[in-house]
């Protein structure tokens, strides 16, 4: 490092450089370009950026569906079948729909009472090995071929996605009780309707594996779909409502201690003062109210209540009849 340390007499002699004109201090166009591609730009605003900090409960609702996943399909196919959250990210529709391979077992699927659709997909490969583990296969010595799908294993993909759809209603109960129904199904990506291309979705990929074979499963849920839960998929939000209603329950036990002045209003009658001053004994006030006309009760002589009054075991009483609101109106 101190040999890097300008001496006194070379800062004096690049100081006289300066002055001559002899060194050239303005930055050329083609360095400044340089400079700015070399600068990473980073957006603030990113979808991946915007999904970590609105749904990070939905890490957790994931990774409940893998070991759902991983107990059924063990229990289904008495073997050792293993299933893990491989990935969790946004991207555009169109852009998932290009990475999959065609032909794909599709599934779309309703999340009532939320609007709109979601989708299962999976990958041919996974297809071949369930169905082959189902008619009492290893899934080892599966051959797979590109080539479209036979009725009977769409039929039994459909049935298997309707499975999954029952630990992915389990997954999400700790968060919204849902209902999952299976809608339309499908093996080719150009006759898949969930939302527009441009569209963002999340897109979560579970990696199924039994001994040397792996094959992945993927979910495919939009934004939009979400939207309406969104503030029940943030941690933050969570503990924010955790931490706002903690308030709420001291205050109302404060304020169920404190003591306040009820009081309440038999009528009104208007006079003069020569006429108050004019008032003996025995002299007899009319009100403008009755007894069996409402009269307004006063929390702190605030209007909040109206009642008829009466005697109860020889006292004083007053029968709330209605009530208002906190604007002080009737309801």
């Amino acid at each position: 490092m101190a040999d890097q340390i300008l001496t006194q007499e070379e800062v004096d002699a690049l100081l006289s450089s300066m002055k001559a004109g002899d060194v050239d201090l303005e930055v050329s166009e083609e360095a400044e370009k340089t400079s700015q591609a070399q600068i990473p730009v980073y957006d603030l605003t990113s979808q991946n950026i915007m999904m970590r900090e609105q749904f990070d409960v939905l890490d957790e609702v994931f990774d409940r569906c893998a070991n759902f996943f991983r107990s059924s399909l063990s229990t289904s196919f008495r073997a050792p079948i293993d299933t893990t959250l491989a990935s969790t990210e946004m991207v555009k529709f169109g852009d998932f729909l290009e990475g999959l391979p065609n032909p794909s077992s599709f599934h779309t699927f309703r999340m009532e009472p939320l609007i709109g659709s979601a989708l299962i997909a999976i990958e041919p490969n996974l297809v071949f090995f369930l169905i082959d583990c189902m008619f009492g296969g290893t899934g080892k010595s599966m051959v797979f071929q590109e080539r479209d799908f036979t009725l009977i294993e769409q039929r039994v993909m459909r049935k298997f996605a309707n499975e999954t759809l029952k630990d992915l209603e389990k997954a999400w109960e700790f968060v919204q009780i849902l209902r999952m129904s299976l809608g339309k199904s499908e093996t080719k990506q150009q006759f898949v309707r969930l939302v527009a291309p441009s569209d963002p979705v999340i897109a979560v990929a579970f990696s199924v594996s039994l001994d040397e074979f792996s094959g992945q499963l993927w979910l495919c849920i939009p934004y939009l779909l979400l939207e309406p839960i969104k503030d029940k998929l943030s941690y933050r939000n969570i503990r924010e409502a955790e931490l706002e209603n903690a308030w709420n329950m001291q205050l109302q036990k404060l304020l169920s201690d404190t003591e306040v002045t009820v009081s309440v209003e038999l009528g009104k009658s208007s006079w003069r003062v020569r006429d108050v001053l004019n008032l003996k004994e025995g002299d007899i006030i009319r009100l403008n109210t009755g007894p069996q006309n409402p009269i307004a009760v006063m929390i702190e002589k605030v209007p909040k209540m109206l009642g008829i009054p009466g005697v109860v075991a020889g006292n004083r009483a007053v029968q709330v009849t209605e009530l208002f609101n906190i604007l002080g109106e009737r309801k």
